[in-house]
């Protein structure tokens, strides 16, 4: 069943707006929906516990907060895990506002008292309407770390948002969420061809001796592999325990082997992007 969600504005399918807030939060604007990821806000100098007796500080400061929002359609979750839905979030967000993410995290954001989560599993998509307006989610596999230590990390899901017009396509955007490289990644654009825009977490996230998310080299990599037209690199300088920054990707990117334009972005910058279809 699809998410009903009201009219708020004419929906716009010329352009749309990336705002990034910080690590893997932004704000994502087209034809008329606002959605949310990863909403994270602690603020720098803060600790968030990732598990297993294991912390991250905050290094950079959110460019906002919760509280400053724009009105919000659906968020759209990777994972649940402390950098990624921390505390702040879980207080602040509506608590009757829909999330679509996996199983796993759907059941912790009921113990936090929210009312509309939407489970996917890999390659399955959920629905949202808005009017006209439509937009289909849907998992995408991920892999967030290697097999000896997987059950020591939530389990992550990367996300298609296809934004249609009625019944004309006119937007892909692919989201990594805290994925490795794997060979699942070779699927993505077999079943999902002619990505516009695509999100890329990177940092080279390290946690008890162990690499968790893709560094800035493997980050390209994977663009070689998902072919967007556009990719821009997030997730990179947020926490003490990347390893991996903005100019590992920068450096990487100037030998990529594919057409893809890299576009970087900072926090509180907004990135614009035209519809191709």
């Amino acid at each position: 069943m699809a998410i009903d969600v009201p009219v708020t504005e004419r929906p716009d399918f010329g352009e749309g707006r990336l705002y990034f807030v910080g690590n893997a939060t932004t704000v994502i604007r087209f034809g008329g929906f606002s959605v949310l990821t990863d909403p994270a806000f602690l603020h720098a100098g803060e600790h968030v516990h990732l598990g297993h007796g294991a912390y991250a500080r905050r290094e950079v400061e959110p460019a906002c907060q919760a509280s400053e929002l724009p009105p919000l359609d659906l968020v759209v979750l990777s994972h649940h895990h402390g950098d990624h839905f921390d505390d702040v979030a879980a207080r602040e967000l509506d608590k009757d506002l829909p999330i679509i993410t996996n199983d796993h995290a759907v059941r912790l954001l009921n113990e936090q008292g929210f009312t509309q989560g939407y489970a996917l599993d890999t390659w399955e998509s959920q629905e949202v309407t808005k009017g006209d307006a439509r937009l289909r989610v849907t998992s995408m596999p991920g892999k967030h770390a290697p097999d000896h230590v997987a059950e020591l990390l939530p389990p992550v899901m990367g996300s298609m948002l296809d934004f249609y017009d009625g019944d004309d396509h006119r937007f892909r955007l692919y989201i990594s969420g805290d994925t490795l490289l794997h060979d699942r990644l070779h699927d993505i654009p077999r079943w999902f061809p002619d990505i516009d825009l695509a999100l890329i977490h990177a940092g080279g996230t390290t946690l008890l001796g162990t690499v968790v998310t893709m560094t800035g080299e493997q980050a390209v990599r994977c663009v070689e592999i998902i072919r967007p037209r556009t990719a821009v690199p997030i997730h990179y300088n947020d926490f003490s325990v990347f390893r991996s920054g903005l100019d590992d990707i920068k450096h990487a990117a100037d030998s990529a082997t594919v057409q893809t334009e890299f576009h970087y972005v900072a926090h509180g910058d907004e990135y614009r992007f035209r519809a191709t279809r």
